[in-house]
This record gives structure tokens, sequence and C-alpha cells, in this order.
């Protein structure tokens, strides 16, 4: 089958071999044409961790609960400052490990199942776009706990790509969820307890590696037992969001008997535009709330993480980093779970909003931004997330 030859670009291939033969220390970064994203870790020419792909925090939970069943993914207190860094996820692993809760054979059987599934990721893109890459060294992992070699997982990828293809699932990622359509259709082709496993586990929550994970098995059999429902249109599979991460709020010791001062709601505009930024900031002030704006679109997490507006306005299209890609990571992080984001686009298509929808935006507002349009999506979401009456567009009551 001709997708099994096409695993690896030979621009991509040659980089990760170029990267072992200079003993490299970095990043070496993988971006295809859909936006998606790809980080591997390299020590003395060997990957020590990856990350990025559609679903980072489900990944990370996913492998936690598989390879240490002692820790309950859900009862994890996390710090924001610890989740604000690129490879957070690597973090998370080395502060277990120094807290003793995790071993270090159990963080090597993690890095070396996630690169392989992002490696398996990275493969299927590369069928249907153009990927590039380039290397950065502003990020060394000092004290890395596995090494991996690159040719020797470039190889088992290859196997497990040709596998996935041949079993006619090439077309379908490892990502997307399974979610029953007929269940009528569905009961008269099982029996009962086959039939009821389905519809408890066939709902649109769970992706094929999470379902794999729950009935410890491999993705392959189970996508492929799949297979034949979603060829008949009873299971769909279907894109799913991103999990958050949930975050303890740290304690700002404040004396509890003296009462807090309510501030008028914080805005934010991240936009490379000035003259956007500007129009925006024109009309969020004068109707009395508080506005700042990010026109960098790499700075955009971190000072969005320092700030933490009320309500987000954020460009689809910018430099570097995309609308969707800041949305999706600001959706991993349970202080913004629930925050407001509003997406500015110029080209207001439907794919354009099904897209941002996944990504876990809220909302669309269409270019050149208009005072009545912008306060009516104040109004319409500052109003259910505050006390404070917001009443109309020339007249916003806050309180001082």
């Amino acid at each position: 089958m001709a997708h099994s030859e096409l695993t690896v670009s030979n621009n991509l291939f040659n980089e990760f071999k170029t990267c072992t033969e200079l003993q490299y220390n970095g990043k070496l970064n993988i971006k295809s044409l859909k936006g998606h994203q790809w980080t591997f870790y390299y020590r003395l020419g060997r990957i020590v961790w990856a990350t990025g792909g559609t679903h980072p925090f489900r990944r990370w939970r996913r492998h936690l609960a598989q390879n240490c069943p002692q820790i309950d993914v859900d009862k994890l207190q996390l710090r924001m400052q610890d989740i604000s860094i690129d490879y957070w996820d690597y973090r998370l692993l080395e502060i277990l490990y120094k807290k003793q809760k995790i071993q270090r054979e159990q963080i090597q059987t993690i890095a070396e199942n996630t690169i392989s599934e992002l490696l398996f990721d990275i493969s299927q893109q590369g069928n249907f776009t153009s990927l590039s890459c380039n290397r950065s060294q502003e990020v060394i992992l000092e004290t890395p706990m596995s090494f991996t070699s690159a040719d020797m997982s470039m190889k088992h990828t290859q196997d497990l790509w040709k596998i996935w293809s041949e079993a006619g699932l090439a077309n379908f990622s490892p990502d997307l969820a399974p979610v029953l359509r007929r269940p009528e259709q569905l009961q008269q082709l099982v029996n009962p307890s086959v039939y009821k496993n389905f519809v408890n586990l066939i709902n649109g929550k769970h992706t094929l590696r999470d379902l794999a994970t729950k009935m410890k098995q491999s993705v392959l059999p189970l996508s492929r037992s799949l297979l034949p429902y979603i060829l008949k249109g009873i299971i769909e599979l279907m894109e799913v969001a991103d999990l958050p991460l949930l975050i303890t709020e740290a304690n700002n010791n404040l004396n509890p008997t003296q009462p807090k001062k309510s501030i008028a709601p914080l805005i934010a505009c991240v936009d490379d535009s000035p003259q956007v930024c500007k129009m925006l900031e024109e009309i969020i002030t004068s109707n009395g709330l508080r506005f700042i704006k990010i026109q960098d679109a790499v700075q955009a997490l971190p000072t969005l993480i320092e700030h933490k507006p009320d309500l987000i306005f954020l460009d689809l299209i910018m430099p570097v980093a995309s609308g969707y890609e800041i949305c999706t990571q600001l959706r991993r992080i349970s202080a913004f779970a629930n925050t407001p984001v509003i997406i500015l686009t110029g080209n207001d298509g439907l794919l354009d909003r099904v897209r941002a929808k996944v990504a876990g935006s809220t909302d669309f507002l269409a270019k050149p931004v208009v005072a009545d349009r912008v306060m009516g999506i104040v109004r319409k979401y500052l109003a259910r997330q505050t006390s404070s009456p917001v009443k109309s567009a020339s007249n916003v009551e806050v309180c001082n």
C-alpha cells in the first residue's frame, strides 16, 4: 500500500539523522502546514523527551495512569509555574520523581511511549501534508532520565505505520473519538453484553488511544475491530478537545477580614495588528473596562497566565503561533477552562468555526471590529461570569 512507503519525508529523516551524528543538544521543532507542532528534546544526539501534538494532556494522563497506577492523576496538585513551560509534561514527571512518587524506570517507559506515539502522529501527518523542521538550543534538558535512539524509534514507527495502513486505518487518527450514531442497527448485529459495552464506552468522550488504555489492549486491534462499524456509519470518529489541567491556586495570604476591592473586568487582545489592538483598546477602555494588548504570539501564553484576563480576544492568523494553538494551550490550564475566548477573524468560514470550536473557542467576531459588536460580546459573556450587571454598550456598570 502506498501510504506505508511515505512514513517520513527525506528532509525530516535526514534531520533526525543529523541530530544523531552531531550529538546534538537542544530542541528539534517540527510543524505541519495544518498547524500541528511537535518538539523533540535531544541530549548528546539521543531523544530524551517529546511533546506537542493534538492532545498533550490526554496523552500525559494516559501514560501516567498506564505506567504509574499508584498515582491518582485527578488528585495531583499542579502549580501554574510548573505547567507554563513548553516541556511541562516532563517537568511534572521530574517533580514526581524527586518526591519519590514514581520510579526512574517508569519515567523511561513513559518517555519511550510518548516518543513513539508522536513519531507515529508525525508519520500520519506527513502522508497528507508537508512538514518543516528547525533546530533550537534555547532549551537543553540537563538531567534526562531516558535516552532513545532516533534510528531505532523511526524503524519501529515505520513498522507500526505499515501495519496500521494495511489494516485500512491510514485515514483515521488514533486521536479521534468514536461515537455511536446508530444504536438500533448495532443492537441487531452484536450480543447484549457487547452492545452494553459499546453504549458505555463509545460515547465521543474517549479517543481510540484512551479506549485502548481503558480496555488494556493495543490501539491497533481495537481500531481494527471498530472499523467495520465505522465503514457502515454505525460509529463515527470525531475530533475532541484536549483535557484541561487542574491547577491549584497559590494562597496569597490576604487577611480574610479585609474586604477585597472590586475592580473592573480585564479584557485581553492577542493580535499582531497594532491597528486592531488600538481600536479594541479605545472601545474597551471608553466603556470603563481594563485592557491589555499582546502583539507577540510567543509571549501570549505567559502574559495571559500572569494577568488572568476575564475575556480574551484572540486573532486567528498570526506568525509563529496561530489562534488555534494558543486557544488549545489555554484550555489545558484550569484557570482558563471557562474564560471566554473570542476568535478574531477576517475569514468567517465554516471550516474555521469548526476548527476553532474544537480548539476550545467560545465565539467568533468578524473583522473589522465595530464597537457595538465588541461590547455585545463583552456583555454576553461577562454577564455570565460576574455578579456585576453589564448594561448597555455606552453604559457598562463596573465596581470601583
